[in-house]
């Protein structure tokens, strides 16, 4: 199934509700999110802004880092959500799905097993 192309306002709106998310995230005082090194990686929002995927990348010793993580976003998402409303000026923001992102452990690991075989 072929994607629709992202408009130019929601490609804009992405962009300033991962910076907004960024400084609120930052401002949060949760141990949770202090495990490691915390990334919001990219935000896609529905074409109709009623939802918004928020992707997170967590760098940390811990395997389960990330869903802990992911687990205290979802508990503060109203949080997140309202301040969101308050800070961009907006009636609705969009209800916020939190999504772990693996990418950077993947490419991690990847330059782990190119760094072994070129010692090999």
């Amino acid at each position: 199934m072929a994607q629709k192309p992202v408009s130019k306002n929601v490609g804009r709106l992405n962009q300033d509700l991962k910076r907004e998310i960024i400084g609120i995230v930052d401002a949060m005082k949760d141990p949770r999110l202090k495990q490691g090194l915390l990334t919001i990686t990219k935000v896609e929002a529905a074409q109709d802004l009623s939802t918004a995927k928020v992707f997170v990348s967590v760098m940390g010793e811990e395997p389960k880092a990330a869903a802990e993580v992911v687990a205290a976003l979802d508990s503060a998402k109203g949080h997140v959500r309202s301040e969101i409303s308050s800070r961009m000026h907006i009636r609705r923001a969009p209800e916020l799905i939190f999504i772990e992102d693996d990418n950077a452990a993947y490419a991690d690991h990847i330059n782990k097993v190119l760094k072994e075989l070129d010692e090999k």
